[in-house]
This record gives structure tokens, C-alpha cells and sequence, in this order.
């Protein structure tokens, strides 16, 4: 695995509120499980007969990346979220996400957001473009389906979702998502 130490301030601050805004928008008020996301998750479920969003804070997704579960059940969520309430209980928020930007998956060997960066776009994540910064917020979910180099058009797809997410636009701006959509994705 390519993983290089990095902390929140080592990153592009717009970078962190795009993460925060799509991933975990009440990452600050929550203690590792949100109740409002579980609460919309369960009834897309029911309504919809179907998963059509998941409600894994961002404390859950450390969880996950620090003790991996093959098994995609209830009661391995389950187990998630208790883990995400023993992090919480231990770390404060900013070691809380300076493990997930250090921890998460960026396609092949990449972990963390630094070595994705450099990988990506040959720069640190302090320097990130508005586009560059969609495409690292989006990777995570399906590293190797969106892969840029292999898969570049799943990439750019993956990439809109994030700047269209409404939360995303208010910490951007329209017009900054407008144009960041037109960027040439790397591969």
C-alpha cells in the first residue's frame, strides 16, 4: 500500500468542507452515528424495497477501514456503529478525520488522500482545483470502479454527483461547480 501521513492541515480546506458537506454533514454534532441519515436511510429502504442511500458517518467509515468486514450485513453495520461510538469516546473530531484522510481507499495500492494527490495530479493536497477536490471526495465509495486511469468515465460520473449534491454547491458555489464539471479528469 502507498499511504504518506497527512493532517487536515495539510490538505485544501475547500477540500475538507466538500468531504464533510457529502460524506457527513453533521460530522460536528453527531457521537459516530447520525440519527437524522439513519432515520432517511431506513425509509428509502422501506419505500423503496431497496438500499437507495447509506448512513455511515464518517467516525462509522474509520471504523470500517480500521477493522475491514467482508460481511455486508445489518449486524455487521451494527458493529460499525458501536465501534464508531468507542472512536468517538477516545479521539476528537480532528483525529477522527485525520484517520479517514490518512486511511481511505483511492483505487490500486493509493490509501489516503496525500498519496492519491500525488498519484492523481502530481501535487499535494493542499493545492487542489475545485474539480481535483470532487474526484478525491467521490473516489472513496468505489475506489476501483472509478478508478481515473482505468475507468475515467465512471470517474467524471462519480465526480458530478459530488458537485451537484446541494451541500457540496453551498460550500463551492454554482458557478465554481459549473466549471469544475468541464476539467478534464486524469488518467
Amino acid at each position: 500500500r502507498w499511504r504518506l501521513k497527512v493532517t487536515a492541515d495539510e490538505v485544501d480546506p475547500q477540500f475538507l468542507k466538500m468531504l464533510v458537506a457529502y460524506e457527513d454533514q453533521r460530522l460536528w454534532q453527531h457521537a459516530g452515528i447520525d440519527p437524522w441519515a439513519l432515520m432517511r436511510a431506513g425509509w428509502q429502504l422501506v419505500s423503496n424495497g431497496r438500499i437507495v442511500s447509506g448512513a455511515s458517518t464518517l467516525s462509522m467509515q474509520v471504523a470500517r477501514l480500521i477493522e475491514p468486514r467482508t460481511d455486508r450485513s445489518f449486524s455487521a453495520k451494527f458493529l460499525q456503529a458501536a465501534r464508531a461510538v468507542q472512536i468517538e469516546r477516545r479521539l476528537n473530531k480532528a483525529d477522527i478525520l485525520d484517520l479517514y484522510l490518512n486511511l481511505a481507499p483511492y483505487g490500486g495500492n493509493l490509501e489516503g488522500v496525500r498519496a492519491a494527490s500525488l498519484a492523481w495530479f502530481g501535487k499535494e493536497p493542499k493545492r487542489l482545483s475545485t474539480a481535483e477536490a470532487a474526484l478525491l471526495v467521490s473516489l472513496p465509495q468505489l475506489p476501483e470502479r472509478r478508478r481515473p486511469d482505468r475507468f475515467p468515465e465512471a470517474a467524471k460520473a462519480a465526480r458530478e454527483r459530488v458537485l451537484l449534491r446541494l451541500a457540496v454547491s453551498d460550500v463551492v458555489g454554482d458557478g465554481e461547480a459549473a466549471r469544475a464539471s468541464l476539467a478534464m479528469v486524469p488518467s
